[in-house]
């Protein structure tokens, strides 16, 4: 069965992925393609087209088409949402009771504009509709390996839903609790992103990576989002959560007049600063516990059978939780899907649209499902140019060394990653052991803030030494606690409170990636290098060879290994 999965319903992280009998054939989000981070307001139509590609199939060969919208979900819970937000937000009440209609039009309209720009003749496409927060879940368990698990899905909010609690076997996935917005985790998160100075649904992990410089007990948030004992749930003050146009501070903001009286001006700059930093560690505070009730509630008595937990939803990518999840007695093996955004939706809606069709999906080993360029392809761009370049007899030993010299390499090989994070094709790498590197690509390549965190790949013979953890990594969407031996010999990858966002490094799944690791280890006895995606701030990843040389044009990034030929700026 092939299947191809479009997303996102939302005007954001328009992603498309393919499946053919259960494995995943590609899948890619548009902003690598355009280069407009989010790809807000685009459609999907240079990701299908690749996907199609990549498949070497036409669009007639396409059985169904998934995408990640119900218009069933939204009419089953529009009353329980009326009623819930009638008195504080009125006009989105009558616009999800008596003009649902419009939203499933304007689905319709992207759909049919994504699949038409790429090819398809919709007379005769065939397109399945799936739950939102299901093809969230989807896309968490049905490529985990796991037979059975509890899954959780938690993001601002599908058609209603903002919080979807269940389990999973062959069977299907089943719900155990829904949680409508605006009672949502991703709104007050997003919010607080807001007020804290960062891009909503963008910067949430800039407000993850400031926490730990804070102080939570030092800000009381208890009245804008608070745990509900007598009814089992959480609830956001619709008076500073989202609010609606009339209350914000500005028009264009989604924080609340009545924030800025309470805690101050928003955040501006770049730098740490009181109250803003203890407001962070107080956001974060209250994710993981809102979090942790939930899943104590709700999920405690499936996962004491099997410890297995699958989530998905933006706010799995919220590292800091996920290891506070991890260390629950009874979540023994956590599996969060790698593009947890919206974007992943594309491949949840195909995954549960195949288990539907009878189809069992490979388990996801790898996230290189991008595009990939061959050497010819590489000089021919590299010619166009006026750097120097050189085709390398091992260019992963030459970058190992050039790493061992305390220089910094961009990293270009492969397959492109699916989801946010740069695993090793399309990075950025330095020398964990040298104080200062860290500030150097933050200041000169990255253009970003010098506090922000870099994450280190390990080789996997290593890792549990250097984790305290025998669980899997591979695809940071964990945080751990440093070994404290371990924390004085990378510190350039090692945050403020002692955690680091690793990616494990196995010679199956990235052979090249983890040779330069490993040869850096033969020359400084520490297996491990900095990993950060290669790309400047508000970019997305890189994609193209193109993209690769207009970024090491206008960086202070000195080398590019690009294939097999390494550039140099002298």
């Amino acid at each position: 069965m092939k299947i191809l999965g479009i997303a996102a319903p939302f005007g954001h992280d328009h992603a498309a992925a393919l499946l053919i009998d259960g494995k995943v054939v590609a899948a890619a989000e548009e902003e690598r393609f355009t280069r407009k981070k989010h790809a807000d307001g685009q459609l999907a139509v240079n990701a299908v087209k690749f996907c199609l590609t990549q498949a070497g199939l036409k669009p007639d060969d396409i059985d169904y088409v998934a995408h990640p919208w119900s218009f069933e979900a939204l009419r089953a819970r529009r009353l329980e949402y009326f009623l819930r937000t009638i008195l504080t937000k009125p006009s989105r009440a009558y616009k999800k009771f008596f003009r649902n209609k419009r939203e499933l039009q304007g689905q319709q309209k992207f759909i049919s504009e994504t699949l038409q720009a790429a090819g398809f003749d919709m007379s005769r496409t065939k397109v399945k509709w799936v739950e939102h927060h299901l093809a969230h879940a989807a896309s968490s368990f049905y490529f985990s390996g796991m037979d059975e698990a509890a899954v959780l899905s938690i993001d601002a909010g599908g058609e209603l839903v903002s919080t979807l609690l269940g389990y999973a076997n062959r069977k299907g996935i089943f719900k155990v609790k829904e949680i409508i917005a605006p009672d949502s985790l991703g709104d007050f998160y997003a919010t607080m992103t807001d007020y804290l100075g960062f891009e909503r649904g963008d910067g949430e992990y800039k407000v993850m990576g400031m926490a730990p410089f804070g102080e939570s007990e030092k800000v009381n948030l208890r009245h804008i989002i608070w745990w509900d004992e007598k009814r089992k749930t959480y609830h956001c003050n619709d008076e500073y959560v989202w609010v609606n146009r009339s209350k914000r501070f500005r028009p264009e903001k989604v924080y609340s007049k009545k924030m800025v009286q309470e805690f101050g001006p928003e955040r501006e700059g770049d730098g740490l600063s009181e109250p803003y930093i203890h407001i962070a560690a107080a956001t974060q505070k209250a994710l993981e516990e809102v979090t942790c009730n939930l899943i104590d509630t709700y999920l405690k008595d499936i996962l004491q059978k099997h410890g297995n937990l699958c989530f998905a939803g933006g706010c799995a990518l919220n590292v800091a939780m996920n290891r506070v999840l991890l260390e629950r007695p009874y979540i023994r093996n956590l599996w969060v899907q790698p593009a947890a955004n919206d974007s992943g939706t594309a491949l949840g809606a195909a995954a549960y649209v195949a288990a539907q069709m009878q189809d069992t999906c490979e388990v996801m080993q790898h996230a290189y499902l991008g595009p990939e360029y061959s050497n010819k392809q590489i000089e021919e761009e590299l010619r166009k140019w006026l750097f120097p370049f050189s085709l390398e007899k091992d260019i992963c030993a030459g970058t190992a060394q050039l790493l061992t010299e305390d220089k910094i390499v961009g990293w270009f090989q492969g397959r492109m990653e699916w989801g946010p994070r740069a695993l090793g094709n399309r990075s950025i790498l330095g020398n964990p052991t040298i104080r200062g590197t860290a500030d150097r690509i933050n200041a000169i390549i990255k253009f970003r803030e010098k506090w922000r965190p870099f994450c280190p790949s390990i080789l996997k013979e290593h890792a549990a030494e250097i984790l305290n953890s025998t669980h899997p990594a591979p695809f940071m969407t964990i945080a751990f606690m440093a070994n404290p031996e371990w924390k004085k010999r990378i510190p350039e990858v090692i945050h403020v409170d002692g955690t680091c966002r690793p990616q494990v490094v196995d010679k199956e799944t990235n052979p090249k990636y983890y040779r330069v690791i490993d040869e850096f280890y033969r020359r400084t006895r520490v297996p491990v290098v900095i990993n950060t995606s290669l790309n400047r701030r508000g970019e997305p990843m890189i994609c193209s060879p193109a993209d690769a040389m207009l970024m090491f044009k206008e960086s202070g990034l000195e080398y590019l290994a690009i294939g097999d030929f390494l550039v140099r700026k002298k």
